[in-house]
């Protein structure tokens, strides 16, 4: 891997995801246009970035969590894809029958989200056994997210045991955003620190600063190159802090203020763009271009997506009842 060259497409992933990301929030804000909540990335978009850059698109099986829009857009899915499901028109990959986050294609390997937060472990853990059974499984490799929450339940306890006992391919991110919701990490983990469980579950773990671009791709290349080789599942542990509240309706007043100026306050993408122009890898005129683009890519998605059209369910159920066998199919 050319780290240049993965770097920089990896902060254009970020600069595009921070950019959707704030159209979406004001849209939502505006009232009226957003289908469902606003769950934003922003604090987490290098490390979400960063292992979706090492996943392929129709290859590899990818289950993404509400904020990993960045890794999405790594991965491959198109910023029409995301307008279309948020404004909830009939275009969308989800044809507005779900949630605005529960968007995938999971015939290309990129899995819907559930709403049971460490269920979609098992999904991507059962999909890569699957394509071993069928003798296809290859140089497949499979990775979702979680936030620290979600490593107490018990779905992510069972998807991990049974990953690490079949010593699948499986790279799962860590997202410790310090708050599960509103409550602190204190109390949701005794262990120092949640890369210290990779050893109970017999899985190699990785810990890195979440907010520093360079050392996520470094440590995410790191590990999927472990699990392609056969090393079974990676634990990746991210510090890092989510620059907001769960949702946009909420406005995290349980975040102490001198939290927000830790290490891991940092803006990532600020991070990020400072380090490009200090390695010499781009310079602040680029930067500014490449902003530039992403507000283009957006507007136009977002100016495609709404003049398409929105559910009809009299037009639905009259194509239902005028189509042989399709009302036995909805009914199953």
């Amino acid at each position: 891997m050319e780290l240049r060259e993965d770097y920089l497409r990896t902060l254009r992933c970020m600069i595009l995801s921070r950019t959707l990301e704030e159209k979406l929030g004001s849209l939502y804000r505006a009232g009226g246009r957003i289908v469902g909540g606003v769950y934003l990335g922003r604090g987490q978009e290098a490390f979400s970035a960063s292992a979706g850059i090492h996943l392929r698109w129709g290859k590899d099986v990818y289950g993404p969590l509400i904020r990993d829009q960045a890794g999405r857009i790594a991965f491959g899915e198109p910023v029409l894809d995301t307008m279309r499901t948020y404004l909830g028109v009939v275009t969308g990959p989800m044809r507005a029958r779900d949630g605005n986050i529960h968007r995938g294609r999971p015939e290309v390997g990129y899995m819907a989200m559930i709403s049971h937060l460490g269920s979609l472990l098992s999904v991507v853990a059962g999909a890569l056994f699957a394509r071993r059974l069928q003798g296809r499984l290859g140089d497949t490799v499979g990775a979702t997210s979680i936030g620290d929450g979600g490593t107490s339940t018990g779905a992510f306890h069972e998807g991990l045991n049974m990953a690490a006992v079949e010593k699948l391919p499986l790279v799962v991110s860590i997202a410790n955003n310090q708050f599960a919701y509103s409550t602190p990490t204190a109390r949701q983990y005794a262990c120092e620190s949640l890369v210290d469980r990779a050893v109970g579950y017999g899985v190699e773990g990785y810990s890195v600063d979440g907010t520093d671009l360079l050392a996520c791709l470094e440590t995410f290349h790191k590990a999927f190159a472990r699990a392609r080789a056969g090393h079974g599942p990676q634990m990746v542990v991210g510090r890092l802090l989510r620059l907001g509240g769960h949702g946009e309706h909420d406005d995290a007043s349980y975040v102490p203020n001198t939290k927000k100026y830790e290490h891991e306050g940092r803006d990532c993408l600020a991070v990020a763009q400072m380090q490009a122009q200090e390695l010499g890898w781009a310079t602040e005129a680029e930067i500014d271009e490449w902003f530039k683009e992403a507000r283009r890519e957006v507007d136009k998605a977002q100016a495609q997506a709404s003049k398409e059209p929105t559910p009809d369910p009299y037009r639905e159920n009259w194509r239902a009842l005028s189509t042989p066998g399709l009302v036995e199919g909805m009914n199953e």
